[in-house]
């Protein structure tokens, strides 16, 4: 009997209660999520809410035994002294340590979730380093949202003292060898139950639990953001490479249907500029131009100045983004390269030779720049903006004004877009691009602006109206400048911002953004409203197409101008699958398989149709959907983008 009493079974179940306490208290958090974005994620009642939270208990799972692993091993080891009041306080540090910084992540996704539209993944790293002011941004945030901290401090406090409850006695073993024998099977059989765990099961065959997996416990796809957690999708998205070559179609079907390659046969007999408007976090909730058939009660515009100019131009009120951010903005509007699950630009196949906007400007002869007024690299535009061949690149560093810098993000938009205005057009023709920097967290304005604008009923609109008013200021400085009258003007966001009005919230309409086209020379014939769907990506082979470019261009967007009629095949990701609108439907890919198809009105994915119809219409639209994953994957992997 003497062998089973060095079991260590108080060690065991005391270790069993610190890794449980961590369950609960991701539960709290789980709970805390939802409650802080629950006008985002529509959930039916407290069944519903408990079967995401029960579903989520695997997520978890993985997330805190990665977090956990050499805790839960510094506490089965034999090391005789594992008892000891030292090795214990050495436990207990590396508990809340490790414990704290994965658990903080959860409640910055309470906030930040509002912007992103997805939990927090590794591709925050990538946005983080090519900026300055990570710290400032930090300590902002947490200054307009002291709660999150408070719950921080309030739960890890509790945990603290939850975990004190249960101490470790000390003993030492009176048989070494039953002692070590116990450990190394209680070891074993640990590191067995680990590696389970972090997997999500323990089958040898199946490959480990990803974000996608949250999906299959849902009515909505915006609730796999409950079941998941911001630990587990920032740990399973770090070092990770989604692209990988597929095939489901021979290339014929691609050709067809796909056709990658468009020609587009304009005469045009002078050269127009070019002048691209990427307006940071241009929603098309916030325009009143976009929403007049929206049947939106009590609908209210906060750009006047863009209303406007929409009267006189060609708009698309159903535009949606490829991507959810400012850098997939860019790849999207100027390179047509949508970003998937995993980002093209933070991918290791980003620096190749691409055919763009930019490129083809620059084989026609015009001078090509970027202006940007944060400090040159941020969000990592200068170096995409290199790979893409721009001539010139305008930053905070060439603007040399601090005194109008805003103190966090860039340059205020009124002075810089002064600047653009006055700076482009020395030599002809040209194209130019500006990305607006102030409608941005943390919603400020300058100063002598207070009480110009009205608040709105969320903490963007402010900003928006006064980026409106500052391009508005742009075109009282671009009407007098020599090369106005010859200019083609676009407009769009890189993607929306904060929601108000519940249209928005429906997760297709989370990419919606405005597009405009407008030229104050009639020979270009941009006025109208066209309500067929349009993307980002559509926007480089449309300017290609006016400029008179009527050589092969690949593009997998189409001239939105053009009388050839190429394929539609609107396409962005969430984060966790990709969505594709063609012809009647909607469908989500996760890479392998379809797994959702909705009707191209049911924005919301509420009703999925993949197993109540299989018509010839969705069994072509899944091969379409699968073809065009194929051709994106085999192009940029093996640089086939030029």
């Amino acid at each position: 009997m003497s062998f089973f009493k060095e079991f260590r079974k108080q060690e065991v179940l005391i270790l069993c209660y610190r890794i449980f306490l961590a369950f609960v208290f991701y539960q709290i958090a789980r709970l805390l999520f939802w409650f802080f974005n629950k006008d985002l994620i529509k959930i039916d009642g407290v069944t519903d809410y408990l079967s995401l939270a029960y579903h989520g208990i695997a997520f978890d799972t993985t997330a805190i035994l990665y977090v956990n692993s050499l805790f839960i091993l510094l506490s089965l080891i034999p090391i005789i002294i594992n008892t000891k009041k030292v090795y214990q306080k050495i436990l207990f540090w590396l508990y809340f340590i490790t414990n704290g910084i994965a658990y903080s992540m959860n409640f910055g996704d309470f906030v930040y979730y509002k912007f992103s539209q997805t939990r927090l993944t590794s591709a925050a790293l990538q946005v983080a380093k090519h900026e300055t002011n990570i710290f400032k941004v930090f300590t902002t945030s947490v200054q307009e949202h002291p709660f999150i901290v408070i719950w921080f401090v309030i739960l890890m406090a509790l945990w603290v003292f939850l975990y004190k409850k249960a101490k470790v006695t000390e003993r030492k073993p009176m048989k070494l060898f039953p002692y070590f024998s116990w450990s190394v099977v209680s070891v074993c059989l640990t590191v067995v139950l680990v590696v389970g765990g972090i997997r999500g099961d323990f089958k040898h065959s199946t490959r480990p639990i990803n974000l996608v997996d949250a999906n299959k416990f849902v009515k909505t796809p915006l609730q796999a953001n409950v079941v998941l957690n911001s630990t587990f999708s920032f740990f399973r998205t770090m070092n990770t490479n989604s692209f990988r070559e597929v095939h489901f179609v021979d290339q014929k079907f691609i050709d067809e249907n796909i056709q990658p390659y468009k020609i587009y046969d304009r005469q045009v007999q002078d050269k127009p500029n070019v002048v691209i408007f990427i307006v940071e976090s241009f929603g098309r909730e916030y325009s009143g131009a976009f929403n007049k058939d929206k049947n939106i009660k009590d609908y209210v515009s906060y750009t006047p100045f863009i209303d406007s100019l929409a009267n006189e131009s060609l708009i698309f009120p159903n535009t949606f983004a490829n991507g959810r951010q400012s850098i997939h903005g860019m790849s999207s509007i100027l390179a047509g390269i949508p970003s998937l699950t995993d980002a093209f630009t933070s991918s290791p196949y980003s620096n190749q030779k691409i055919q763009s906007i930019v490129s083809v400007c620059n084989e026609m002869g015009y001078d090509t720049s970027f202006y940007h007024g944060a400090p040159n690299g941020s969000m990592g535009f200068l170096g995409f903006g290199n790979i893409l061949g721009f001539k010139h690149y305008f930053g905070k560093d060439e603007y040399n004004h601090n005194e109008d810098f805003d103190g966090m993000w860039a340059i205020w938009d009124e002075p810089f877009l002064q600047y653009f205005a006055k700076n482009v057009g020395k030599t002809k023709p040209f194209m130019a691009t500006v990305f607006t920097a102030s409608s941005h967290h943390p919603f400020k304005i300058p100063e002598k602006y207070n009480g110009k604008f009205k608040k709105g009923k969320v903490e963007m609109h402010e900003p928006m109206q006064y980026t409106d008013y500052s391009i508005k200021k742009y075109f009282e400085t671009a009407k007098k400048q020599p090369w106005y009258e010859n200019t083609i003007f676009v407009f769009t966001g890189d993607h929306p911002n904060q929601i108000y009005y519940s249209e928005y919230e429906k997760a297709m309409n989370r990419f919606a953004v405005p597009l405009i086209f407008y030229s104050p020379n009639p020979k270009f014939q941009l006025k109208g409203v066209n309500n067929e769907l349009a993307q980002q990506i559509d926007i480089y082979p449309t300017l290609a197409d006016l400029i008179g470019y009527n050589k092969k261009i690949r593009s997998w967007g189409r001239s939105l101008l053009s009388d050839k009629k190429y394929p539609s095949l609107i396409v962005n990701s969430d984060g966790t699958s990709e969505q594709f609108v063609f012809g009647n439907y909607i469908y989500r890919f996760d890479g392998k398989d379809i797994i959702g198809v909705y009707d191209k009105n049911d924005l919301g994915f509420e009703n999925n149709l993949k197993d109540k119809t299989k018509s010839p219409e969705t069994e072509k639209g899944k091969l379409v959907a699968k073809a065009w994953y194929q051709d994106y994957m085999n192009r940029v992997i093996n640089r086939k983008l030029n």
